[in-house]
């Protein structure tokens, strides 16, 4: 079970059912009770988001077996605690359960997951192994997340697509730094990621570009809220400054350890963003 979980990646799946929980208690329907807001389309819905996302993890893990065996040895399940076969089949019939709910919920739902287990496919067998392809696959795919639950209430919203484009930027930023903490092993097997084309001192500066437009988004997002103090305060200590310790930190990393760390640090960001809902009227 532990070497399962590990495999779907327990703890991401925890973030997006909490991310989709929010969105649609806080920002779809704010004026509902949490009994209200959650109906049973909607738990359809989460079933179904969590089903892709985990076929996505594993069919990334039985595409980078090799590479893994250099950036993650310790963290390898596919082929020791499981064989590929069985990931494959796994993969495949979690697929076909997200895709058949998502038809369930209607077709533009049903369109957005079956492209969902598309790309998540495409991304794993040859998208991350190109410069910013897979980085902007992956963002577009957390953006999607979001943007997902006013798309099944058909009650979109300008806040929810402020988290969308929130959840997109810091995305493919926290992309982009993995594959710099993995470049050993992506070098070794011929992928063409960010840090092997442009090395990473230049790489780090399309980061400084990303991170500066993700600061300056959060910032006018302060400002439009400025009505809201307890909001545009926690957006500020909690986005805003482990943003700015983020572009320190990254100015001085040029370890695996520390591109690590900082991997973490935008993970921590991206939850804090989410969880800024809370106090969001």
């Amino acid at each position: 079970m532990k070497n399962f979980l590990s495999l779907i990646r327990f703890p991401n799946l925890v973030i997006m059912l909490l991310a989709q929980l929010l969105v649609r208690q806080y920002l779809v329907f704010p004026e509902r009770t949490w009994d209200q807001a959650i109906s049973w389309p909607f738990l359809v819905l989460l079933v179904a988001t969590l089903c892709v996302a985990a076929a996505g993890y594993i069919i990334n893990d039985y595409y980078d077996l090799k590479i893994d065996r250099i950036n993650k040895p310790d963290r390898i399940v596919v082929g020791k605690g499981l064989s590929r076969r069985k990931a494959m089949m796994i993969h495949l019939y979690l697929s076909a359960a997200g895709v058949f709910l998502g038809i369930l919920l209607g077709v533009r739902v049903g369109v957005v997951m079956f492209g969902a287990a598309m790309l998540l496919w495409g991304y794993s067998a040859q998208f991350k192994k190109r410069p910013f392809l897979g980085n902007a696959t992956i963002a577009l795919l957390s953006a999607a997340m979001v943007l997902v639950v006013p798309l099944q209430a058909d009650k979109a919203t300008l806040a929810v697509w402020a988290y969308g484009v929130f959840s997109f930027l810091i995305s493919l930023i926290r992309e982009i730094i993995k594959d710099m903490e993995d470049v050993q092993g992506d070098a070794s097997f011929r992928c063409r990621t960010l840090p092997i084309v442009l090395g990473i001192p230049k790489t780090k500066w399309v980061l400084y570009l990303l991170l500066a437009i993700f600061l300056l988004f959060t910032l006018y997002v302060i400002t439009e809220r400025w009505h809201e103090p307890l909001f545009a305060m926690y957006l500020f200590v909690g986005v805003v400054l482990p943003t700015v310790v983020l572009l320190r930190q990254l100015y001085y990393a040029d370890r695996k350890r520390e591109f690590t760390q900082l991997s973490w640090l935008c993970k921590g960001i991206m939850v804090t963003g989410i969880c800024s809902m809370l106090v969001l009227h």
